[in-house]
């Protein structure tokens, strides 16, 4: 049963066998290179988008209760290592790209919440969200998107509570330390007002996201159909002991959120390239990301940001190595 549903609901294999009737139906041979790029470009395109949709109407539904001044008052409640864990958590209701949680990190560091607490939430955010837990059981089975899950929220909270002991509030620029906040009351939503902002959020999101859904998916396709199995193999396979290293890093400076870096990591995974290389490098492209570095640049010291950037390297390469040691237990 948990099969079918990862495959035929989760996977929704069903859509590329039908793609690939339609395409053989119009005479073209998904068994050569052409073929089979174009069967996986459009299989992987719509199951994204498809998912996509689902899973932020029902994010954005959960997380129409957790407006920013609720989530302020929430994380304000809680103290020391439980307020990073809770921040931790409070992250995987948030969406998916990283420069969009810069602004609630700003407005919560703003309001006096501790350090440690709001870089836990800012990690967390597009690193470990419920959509990321859903589109991971798709692919890789739900043991590996169970523990990825613990272990980025693993590494939010530990470089959180890092920040946060070597007392760093220096080092956050003074537009926001000395910023102030204004407590507005919120307005009770009814289940269709709910509803509409879902809604909203699914077609804004879509907007934002197509154009590098499809520069993953045109990637994914590549590296599935065009890039010789032995070459992934020789570089990101288990004979190269700095393929972990060499995928967080490639993936730092690429700007994507889980949807974009999915059909990557399968067309790697699918060609040979280890567990570990293909988790460390999503979650280096979605946490750390060239663009939203930038933006958080401007919040934030120099010396901040390099012990951000550095820590979260360093935990995202140790979870990599982690998921190698254990892949066979997992897949």
């Amino acid at each position: 049963m948990w099969t079918l549903i990862q495959d035929e609901i989760l996977g929704m294999k069903w859509l590329n066998r039908l793609i690939g009737q339609m395409l053989s139906f119009f005479g073209l041979n998904t068994e050569n290179r052409i073929g089979g790029s174009i069967q996986f470009f459009l299989y992987d395109t719509i199951k994204i988008m498809v998912l996509l949709a689902v899973l932020i109407l029902i994010i954005s539904y959960i997380q129409s209760y957790f407006p920013p001044e609720r989530s302020k008052k929430i994380l304000g409640r809680f103290t020391g290592l439980g307020a990073r864990i809770v921040a931790a958590l409070l992250g995987t209701v948030t969406p998916f790209c990283s420069c969009s949680s810069i602004p609630l990190f700003i407005g919560f560091t703003s309001a006096g919440l501790p350090l440690g607490v709001t870089f836990s939430f800012l990690i967390s955010s597009p690193m470990v969200d419920l959509g990321s837990l859903v589109l991971l059981m798709s692919i890789f089975g739900w043991k590996v998107a169970v523990v990825y899950v613990i272990l980025g929220l693993v590494i939010a909270v530990a470089v959180g509570t890092l920040i946060e002991k070597l007392r760093l509030e220096d080092q956050v620029q003074d537009f926001i330390r000395n910023g102030k906040t204004i407590d507005l009351p919120q307005e009770e939503l009814h289940f269709k007002d709910r509803l509409k902002y879902a809604w909203e959020q699914v077609v804004s999101t879509a907007k934002k996201v197509f154009t590098y859904v499809l520069i993953g998916v045109g990637i994914g396709a590549v590296i599935h159909n065009w890039i010789p199995e032995e070459w992934v193999i020789k570089a990101l396979g288990g004979s190269n002991p700095f393929g972990v290293i060499i995928a967080a890093i490639c993936g730092i400076p690429m700007y994507a959120d889980i949807f974009g870096t999915i059909p990557i990591a399968e067309a790697l995974l699918s060609k040979g390239a280890l567990l570990g290389v293909v988790l460390a490098f999503m979650m280096g492209v979605t946490t750390l990301s060239l663009p939203s570095m930038i933006m958080l640049k401007k919040a934030v010291k120099t010396k901040l940001l390099a012990i951000f950037v550095s820590s979260c390297t360093v935990g995202i390469i140790l979870v990599g190595y982690f998921f190698n040691a254990i892949q066979g237990l997992l897949v």
